[in-house]
């Protein structure tokens, strides 16, 4: 058997989109699944819509994915070059042969010398080929009608250079989009001429927003470019964890798998025939148990570019971790940071409805009122509170639930939440005193 050798074949016509990253996901799971090679073949033929950065920023992006390939244009190999603008030596001698073979035909320009090839579809002939996720697939040929092989500018289209690389690039399997599909009897009809052997085909079914609408660049409801989810602080893990599961599903009852795991128990015969689901709530899951894993320190480096980015001051390093141990397990990423610091240092303060319930069961406003008379006198560092609410304690005799408690909701409105010291040191005397005053003026005016 031969090995297995993929490509992933980008234009560099713009940034990497999911759509694009998913497909080449899966041919890198396929291949280094199989012990196989996968390649990148840049296809920029379309030389008007080719942007500068185009191609660097595809493979930019793929590496930060955690992809690595065998073969590239930056890599070289022993099938290159892998751009196809450098090949179009290779397109014209095989056109030229189908001419010679009379599968082929020109077709002149109006008012010029210039002709386009066009391929000769055979009359009545079917075009079977078995799919690797739909099953068998059938095209008559009477439905193709003869198709341009090579422009009059002398750029080959998609579906004949596609055949020529493939072939002379050893390519064994082809896992790519279903708007594909219509784009393989074309492709069939030059791997026959040739008598050369076609791969297998494999065509994934279209992502779907959450209105069950085709993702599109348009669709504002989703971050549609891995770019945007490293400027905001995803984590490339997390990334390629959710973009794996975005029509195929492991045979283990597992989310949250790490490039070894999905390797391991890649099966291309697991690929969806639904389309697949964008689920932000499902992707903000994964890239927050990501986080949470995060090491502090780590976590602190997440976070310190998108706190600096806001303009919040971060010269102090002991304020900055004290903020970001406080908010880690509340981060789904990066730049969620901002949010958090905004909400908790300038959010409105309420008191929740079961804290209320909890301080109006006991005689809590003179824990409260003490707790607010030793705050004030309080250096305010998160030792100095910790200190304080002891002090409170063998001040009137209260322990426990007792005495935590009524300092915590009177602070922050809620019954739980971070380490207490930390996140008044944090909000500073001034808005906690505010908070307590409020706390007290809510009992006594309900009393």
């Amino acid at each position: 058997m031969n090995k297995v050798r993929v490509r992933y074949a980008p234009s560099p016509t713009g940034q990497l989109h999911i759509g694009n990253a998913r497909t080449a996901i899966f041919n890198y799971l396929f291949a280094r699944s199989r012990g196989g090679d996968f390649l990148i073949r840049i296809e920029d033929t379309d030389v008007k819509r080719n942007i500068i950065g185009g191609e660097a920023s595809q493979m930019d992006n793929l590496r930060w994915l955690g992809l690595d390939w065998d073969e590239s244009p930056d890599k070289g190999g022993p099938y290159g070059p892998y751009r196809q603008l450098e090949r179009l030596d290779l397109y014209k001698e095989y056109a030229e042969k189908l001419l010679d073979m009379g599968m082929a035909y020109k077709e002149l320009k109006e008012g010029s010398n210039k002709y386009a090839i066009r391929f000769k579809v055979p009359a009545d002939k079917e075009y079977a080929f078995n799919d690797m996720v739909r099953g068998t697939l059938r095209f008559q040929s009477k439905e193709v009608e003869d198709w341009i092989m090579i422009k009059d500018n002398g750029i080959p289209t998609y579906n004949f250079a596609v055949v020529i690389d493939d072939h002379f690039m050893k390519i064994t399997h082809i896992l790519r989009g279903e708007e594909h599909i219509t784009n393989t009897p074309k492709q069939m009809m030059v791997y026959e001429a040739f008598g050369w052997e076609i791969p297998n085909f494999g065509h994934m079914t279209i992502i779907v927003n959450e209105k069950k609408k085709k993702l599109s660049k348009r669709d504002q409801s989703v971050i549609q470019f891995i770019s945007q989810y490293r400027e905001l602080g995803y984590l490339p893990e997390a990334i390629l964890n959710f973009i794996a599961l975005l029509g195929w599903s492991p045979a283990i009852n597992q989310e949250i798998l790490s490039m070894e795991d999905i390797i391991t128990n890649f099966d291309a015969s697991r690929l969806s025939k639904a389309p697949a689901m964008f689920d932000v709530v499902k992707l903000a899951y994964i890239n927050k148990e990501y986080v949470k894993k995060l090491s502090p320190e780590a976590f602190v480096e997440l976070c310190k570019p998108h706190l600096q980015k806001a303009g919040i001051d971060i010269s102090n390093p002991v304020w900055v971790n004290d903020l970001c141990s406080l908010l880690h397990e509340r981060t789904a990423y990066g730049a969620q940071i901002v949010e958090l610091h905004h909400e908790f240092f300038h959010g409105s303060f309420d008191v929740e409805e079961d804290a209320i319930a909890f301080l109006r069961s006991e005689d809590t406003l003179p824990v409260i009122k003490m707790f607010k008379k030793q705050l004030s006198i309080s250096n305010f560092s998160s030792e100095d509170i910790k200190e304080t609410i002891k002090d409170v304690g063998k001040r009137l005799n209260v322990k426990g639930k007792s005495l935590f408690m009524p300092c915590r909701i009177a602070t922050t409105g809620a019954m739980h939440g971070p380490d207490l010291p930390k996140t008044l040191s944090l909000l500073g005397k001034e808005v906690a005193l505010n908070r307590i005053n409020k706390t007290i003026e809510l009992l006594e005016n309900k009393a």
